[in-house]
């Protein structure tokens, strides 16, 4: 187990609750307020848990300055209260962030068919699902 510091903990519980913000966001039609302080919490929240140096030089990194700058700027535009706009930036940002990083992810995922519940279940949702 991973033993986390209590910054740490109160970062994971500002993600946490950023997250649940922009979620409930998007399901009230992309509610400016809550969008907004959604991506703060996220975004405090990193910082706590990685640190301030950390996640200025992951932000600011030479390759990653495109999809920083259209982060940011969907964030800015969500404030000026575009949210569909701002969302939308906001989402093309982090693709472009995160990109090496969805292989690790979707590797970690096509490991959970392995698990035996899980992978009998996996099985029954592919075999009933007919295109015609």
């Amino acid at each position: 187990m991973v033993s986390l510091t209590d910054f740490q903990r109160i970062g994971v519980g500002l993600v946490g609750f950023g997250l649940f913000f922009l979620l409930f966001g998007m399901l009230l039609y992309f509610d400016s307020v809550l969008l907004a302080f959604g991506n703060i919490l996220f975004l405090s929240g990193l910082v706590f848990i990685i640190g301030f140096r950390r996640t200025f030089t992951f932000f600011f990194q030479r390759p990653k300055l495109k999809g920083t700058s259209f982060f940011f700027g969907g964030l800015i535009v969500v404030l000026m209260r575009w949210p569909i706009l701002g969302m939308l930036l906001e989402a093309y940002g982090f693709i472009t962030l995160f990109r090496s990083f969805f292989p690790v992810a979707f590797g970690f995922l096509g490991s959970l068919a392995n698990i035996p519940l899980l992978s009998q279940l996996l099985q029954k949702v592919g075999d009933s699902g007919s295109m015609v």
